[in-house]
């Protein structure tokens, strides 16, 4: 946990612990969104096929991006979360929706 702690920049335990209570909520909370956002359009397995899970995949990617953010804010973690969304996209490829 040291090498993590260092690495993120991260003075407590206590700090570290929120942040991967943040990580477990959001990845929950994405995947059930994109549950019932495809309950909600009428889409099933049965419909798409092959194609359900890469279809939820990409409806659960822009769902965790915004959702981790969020609820890093309300967590006190958003300066944390907002530099790990930016290294993260950047590193995607996506750095082109930060420059100003």
């Amino acid at each position: 946990m040291r090498k993590l702690k260092e690495r993120w920049g991260i003075k407590t335990n206590f700090q570290l612990s929120i942040i991967f209570i943040v990580f477990a909520i959001t990845g929950s909370t994405s995947a059930w969104l994109s549950k019932v956002g495809c309950d909600f359009v009428g889409l099933t397995k049965e419909d798409l096929g092959l194609l359900f899970t890469p279809f939820r995949l990409i409806l659960i990617f822009p769902l965790y991006q915004v959702l981790l953010v969020v609820i890093g804010f309300l967590f006190g973690q958003f300066k944390f979360f907002w530099a790990f969304e930016k290294k993260m996209l950047m590193k995607m490829g996506l750095g082109f929706l930060f420059k100003s």
